[in-house]
């Protein structure tokens, strides 16, 4: 995989802003690997990617850590998933229905580097890295 775009943000702001223009390579049956530590941005970016489909309301979004997947009402229907407390990722993610949710809409996963070979084939891997108190490095590679 080659990465196609890198992009460094200097606030929340800006990694919002950068989840929006991301959204408009989106589309149904994509499946987002979000890639990051612990407050990295994950949640940010995906925020963004949200309003980016038309969520109106981006405060909606939430880290889905205890509930595992939330699901938001945009032009194109997303689920947002998070593996950081699943136990066995691997064989967690796909009962949750992956395949019905790729149908339906865009899905975007947190910690998805937590069950590598359970995601789909053809993914966006995004990876984000903090490179200073607000600033994050953001590398984008394309559907593998």
């Amino acid at each position: 995989m080659e990465t196609i775009e890198t992009i460094e943000t200097t606030s929340v702001d800006e990694t919002f802003a950068f989840g929006r223009h991301l959204a408009s390579r989106l589309r149904r049956g994509d499946c987002v690997a979000l890639i990051g530590d612990l407050g990295a941005g994950k949640t940010a970016l995906t925020r963004g990617i949200a309003a980016g489909l038309g969520l109106t309301q981006a405060n909606m979004v939430s880290s889905p850590t205890f509930v595992l997947v939330q699901e938001y009402p945009a032009r194109v229907r997303i689920f947002h998933i998070d593996l950081y407390r699943m136990k066995q990722p691997e064989l967690e993610l796909p009962s949750l229905g992956l395949d019905e949710m790729l149908q339906e809409g865009i899905v975007l996963i947190e910690w998805a580097d937590r069950a590598p070979t359970a995601l789909p084939r053809r993914h966006w891997h995004v990876e984000i890295a903090a490179t200073g108190q607000t600033s994050r490095q953001i590398e984008v590679t394309p559907l593998a």
